[in-house]
């Protein structure tokens, strides 16, 4: 058997540059999270630490950052606003980002399906601070109108503005998923004889369950993460909701409306930070839920 030729010296150490910058960017992408991390704890630990009240941060729901007399730091409103908004974004996005994804994936003709895929991509790529006018301008009025109330800046303003802005993600996904599953399962499926609905929901879709669990996460994430939109759609009140068509404010939004007028290392700026290590902490665990969901439903 002949021996194979020798490679230069230079392709050597060219494939282990290459190799040693994959892994570098691999590295630095874990770096960067545990940085963004240090940076958010380093700020609002000096509070954290020393007389924190705890319990008023969690279970009380008055907000009053800059009061004269007597100042309170309960976010238990901010979290119900953010709950409410992210539940009923998903509660409209994933029926539609999923029905679409089925429909792209399984009913469409190629022209249309081109078509259809440029929209949903153009849907993703308009910024926040334009979903946010829509909601302050459109879906306002819209709001209104429909339902005899003083202002349409509330709860439903805000879910239906993060379903739209959550959709893109859970189609795009979604479709990956479903194109991913084997052919052979069609085929199959077909030779069984059943109709194209019972292919659709006995096979494709358990089939494809991990990827479209993760598209669902992903616009879970989505929604719970956005910041303008809901600052300039939900009204920006502090209270907890008891109805769709109440005001609320989430916790990114209360982050970017006060930062920056907050006193630099203040209780005022430093409780802020707190909530954002309050964002990771929620983050983690719908990542890790995620997680062990799909390795349930795989071992299954």
């Amino acid at each position: 058997m002949p021996a194979l030729p020798k490679r230069p010296g230079v392709e050597i150490l060219a494939e282990r540059a290459i190799e040693v910058l994959i892994r570098l960017c691999g590295i630095s992408a874990i770096l960067f999270v545990f940085g963004i991390f240090f940076f958010v704890f380093r700020e609002g630990s000096p509070l954290l630490f020393h007389g924190f009240n705890f319990r008023e941060f969690f279970f009380s729901p008055e907000w009053y950052p800059t009061s004269q007399h007597h100042v309170r730091y309960g976010v238990l409103a901010l979290i119900a606003g953010t709950a409410s908004v992210t539940l009923l974004s998903m509660v409209l996005a994933v029926p539609f980002g999923i029905g679409t994804a089925i429909f792209l994936s399984e009913f469409c003709g190629p022209r249309a399906k081109e078509t259809l895929k440029i929209v949903v991509e153009l849907l993703a790529a308009i910024p926040s601070v334009v979903w946010g006018f829509v909601g302050l301008t459109v879906m306002n009025k819209v709001i209104i109108e429909l339902f005899h109330t003083p202002i349409g800046l509330n709860v439903l303003n805000g879910g239906v503005i993060l379903a739209l802005m959550s959709v893109p993600i859970i189609v795009s996904i979604g479709e990956d998923a479903l194109k991913a599953v084997p052919d052979s399962y069609r085929e199959a499926a077909v030779a069984l004889g059943v109709t194209r609905w019972q292919l659709i929901y006995r096979v494709l879709v358990p089939a494809a369950r991990n990827g479209l669990l993760a598209a669902v996460l992903l616009g879970v994430g989505r929604a719970a993460g956005e910041t303008m939109a809901v600052l300039m759609a939900t009204g920006h009140a502090v209270k907890i909701p008891t109805s769709l068509l109440d005001s609320v404010r989430t916790l990114t939004a209360t982050i970017a409306a006060e930062l920056g007028e907050a006193a630099v290392h203040s209780d005022h700026y430093q409780v802020l930070f707190i909530i954002g290590i309050l964002l990771f902490i929620i983050t983690f665990a719908i990542n890790l839920a995620a997680d062990l969901i799909v390795r349930g439903v795989r071992r299954g």
